[in-house]
């Protein structure tokens, strides 16, 4: 026997009034609802999802997320807003330097999805905290991490819990969005990033990245050859000088760097864009989430 969906409210006269009603929750995703099926629009609601890394792929990820109506989102970043990260992150607005990304954030997803929850955690992800972030149900983990030690922890982790994970690789230094791919991590090409993290995965806690069998998990990577970063007249050649609003705290400095690598927003967007769909085309691969033929 077929399983009816309960019928969805019908539209009232006018949809003005300040509360979200049902009627217009539902309108709100009416697109997504018509891709993604009514079962897989429910599955996604249902859905607890963390995007770990709020910059230039994960605050992407988050939205697009949030407007795929994943009804829980936990934001995990430690970082205040810099205005150096105006070019490709979406919380970076004229007014909001010096304010941590995850509440920033939040409070722009909370206007886009106002039925959903969204939990903003100002934390570094790393070994010691590890197990405080990943707790109760998660049906999903967003890796948007740029740090290579706390990167692989938590690829580490989510693999022996087997807690599904996407992560992504090298992003800077690209101009060609048409060039990022997924693939299993063992399987990306061209993508400096990618190949130190199977090294230390290997080495560090014994996982075979570095063979050909797959591991199950999945990269957003570029096949485009990263380019050397350009000098600006501003550094006076003296190289780049950090501006961040919460300067060495211990856990980043632009200063460490050996450099800086130059961005595209419409690449680093394009990274985050693709580790969403990856998460919204596993949740509903479901049969009862099957697309009508």
């Amino acid at each position: 026997m077929t399983k009816r969906l309960p019928q969805l409210p019908t539209a009232p006269k006018t949809d003005v009034d300040a509360e979200e009603t049902p009627y217009r929750t539902h309108r709100r995703f009416d697109r997504a609802a018509r891709l993604f099926t009514e079962p897989g629009l429910h599955r996604l609601m249902g859905a607890r999802v963390l995007v770990i890394g709020m910059g230039g792929v994960g605050s992407f990820a988050a939205e697009a997320l949030s407007r795929s109506a994943v009804g829980h989102l936990v934001l995990i970043d430690f970082d205040d807003i810099c205005v150096t990260n105006n070019n490709r992150q979406l919380h970076a607005l004229k007014g909001e330097v010096g304010k941590r990304k995850v509440d920033v954030m939040a409070e722009r997803l909370r206007r886009i999805h106002p039925t959903g929850e969204v939990e903003p955690i100002a934390s570094f992800y790393a070994a010691e905290t590890s197990d405080a972030l990943l707790t109760g149900h998660i049906d999903y983990v967003v890796d948007a991490i740029d740090n290579i030690k706390a990167k692989c922890h938590l690829i580490a982790t989510c693999y022996a819990r087997r807690i599904p994970l996407v992560t992504s690789m090298g992003s800077a230094a690209r101009l060609d969005p048409t060039q990022v791919k997924v693939a299993d991590l063992v399987k990306t090409r061209g993508d400096a990033m990618a190949k130190n993290v199977r090294k230390k995965l290997k080495k560090d806690y014994g996982i075979p990245a570095t063979g050909t069998k797959p591991l199950g998990i999945h990269a957003v990577f570029s096949e485009e050859e990263a380019l050397v970063p350009a000098p600006v007249s501003y550094d006076e050649g003296q190289g780049f000088r950090c501006v961040c609003p919460n300067g060495d705290n211990g856990l980043h400095t632009c200063d460490r760097r050996a450099r800086i690598e130059g961005s595209a927003g419409f690449v680093t967007g394009t990274f985050g864009l693709t580790c969403a769909s990856v998460v919204v085309r596993e949740l509903i691969a479901q049969p009862e989430c099957a697309h009508p033929s």
